[in-house]
């Protein structure tokens, strides 16, 4: 037997349920992962209390829980070419990761993400990267950012944020990012303006940034995406993961499926060149599961939270 976090109906962090549950094993084509962290994202609780949400995954219950993991290879199916046992790797797995084994396809699935972990790189970082580096790389290909850009980020301090903002100063852009107060001195640390959200944010980026905004990405809601619009940037140059299919204004609404096949290995160089800082707010042991959504759901998460096994 092993270890997952199971929920049997949708609702808040209390319906999540550290199981004891048969040990899986890679079957033909397949690999099996043994965990040793994953990372959170605000899709995993999402998917867990919104049955709307579920169902555009393709998710049902009774349900696994989490998307990012990393681990070591410990099974190797038959016919599962490219990793072997003993190789440190992260990925994802849909509403499966939060769990002492993960099974993946080799080549990944459609909703599966699996490569090897670089040397100098720990699991806990790893586990932070697929979903939150894929939608951060996403969001500003969209606006083809670049050298001498000047764009606003909205939720800067998040999860997706943190690679955002970073990515964004790789380019040579000027960041505003847009969070609250209690996260200025966070953001500063990695060289970004902030900017307080709320009413009146186009007046307050007009004074940081009298010569005007070029481009924008909006990582939670639509205030950024609206503001940048009240602010004169195109639309083709605002990008949006949160809004659904009816983005305002006509601004491009993206995810982390259309970040390029490079997005990841142009992070991890960055990590380990020390020019992106993956801020950990926290760790909780599995059995603690509920207290880390709680905690990441309240939304004033500096950073990534990551679940250890």
């Amino acid at each position: 037997m092993s270890r997952a976090v199971i929920y049997e109906a949708f609702g808040g962090p209390e319906v999540l349920e550290v199981r004891e549950v048969p040990e899986p094993h890679a079957g033909p084509g397949e690999v099996r992962v043994r965990v040793a962290a994953a990372g959170l994202n605000p899709m995993d609780w999402i998917l867990a209390s919104l049955p709307e949400a579920a169902e555009q995954f393709g998710v049902t219950v009774p349900s696994g829980f989490g998307h990012d993991f990393a681990g070591v290879v410990d099974e190797v199916g038959v016919g599962a070419t490219g990793f072997a046992v003993g190789d440190r790797v992260y990925g994802g797995a849909l509403s499966r990761a939060v769990a002492d084994f993960v099974v993946v396809k080799v080549p990944a699935e459609a909703s599966e993400v699996l490569s090897h972990t670089p040397e100098g790189i720990s699991d806990e970082v790893a586990s932070t990267l697929p979903v939150a580096g894929l939608t951060a790389a996403a969001a500003l290909s969209a606006i083809d950012l670049r050298s001498g850009d000047t764009v606003l980020i909205g939720g800067a301090a998040g999860g997706v944020g943190v690679f955002a903002v970073q990515l964004a100063k790789l380019v040579g852009a000027r960041v505003i990012g847009t969070a609250s107060e209690s996260t200025f001195e966070f953001l500063r640390q990695l060289g970004i303006e902030p900017v307080a959200y709320g009413a009146g944010l186009a007046d307050r980026v007009r004074t940081l940034a009298p010569d005007g905004v070029t481009a924008a990405t909006d990582l939670f809601g639509t205030e950024t995406a609206e503001t940048a619009l009240a602010l004169g940037v195109p639309p083709e140059r605002i990008s949006t993961i949160a809004a659904g299919s009816n983005p305002p204004g006509g601004v491009r609404a993206t995810g982390g499926s259309e970040a390029g096949p490079d997005a990841l290995a142009r992070i991890t160089d960055a990590i380990l060149a020390g020019k992106i800082t993956v801020p950990i707010a926290a760790t909780f042991p599995i059995e603690q599961t509920h207290d880390a959504v709680t905690l990441q759901a309240g939304r004033h998460v500096h950073g990534k939270i990551v679940i250890t096994l």
